[in-house]
């Protein structure tokens, strides 16, 4: 599985981001393609401490740990799966996409020279306690999703 603590799939998914514009269209889903470079940016954001998500309840932590596995296995996402609460994005400005976009491009280079604060491993708010490459492992993926759901 790429990780984006590896040059190789950062480059390769900044160089995916460039090619979306803002009349990028989904092939899949509900979210615009600025939501979606929105809803990117938070998972990150969370990885890297910068935005605290609540901890679910006991039933829900369990089940999260159940599927943890699949944030950074080899096997792709499907098409449609639900998204957590707050990484929903509603009502935002086009006007904004270059500026999202940015962002992004942003965290994800802050994320990938990073590794060394998921060492040796870190808890992850509704997962559990990843090593750094899982973390890697699962920014990447998640990315990789949303890029694939937009055509790049």
């Amino acid at each position: 599985m790429k990780s984006i603590f590896e040059d190789e799939a950062k480059t390769e998914i900044i160089s995916r981001l460039d090619k979306l514009t803002e009349n990028s269209q989904a092939n899949w889903g509900k979210m615009n393609v600025n939501q979606m470079i929105i809803h990117c940016t938070k998972p990150i954001e969370v990885s890297l401490g910068e935005k605290p998500l609540e901890k679910p309840n006991l039933v829900m932590r369990l089940l999260f740990k159940m599927v943890s596995s699949s944030l950074y296995n080899d096997k792709p996402w499907k098409q449609g799966l639900p998204t957590a609460k707050e990484y929903i994005t509603t009502n935002i400005n086009s006007d904004t996409f270059v500026s999202n976009k940015a962002l992004l491009k942003t965290k994800i280079e802050q994320m990938s020279q990073s590794k060394s604060y998921f060492e040796p491993k870190r808890k992850h708010p509704y997962f559990g306690t990843f090593t750094a490459d899982q973390w890697g492992q699962s920014n990447y993926k998640h990315l990789d999703h949303h890029l694939r759901q937009f055509g790049a």
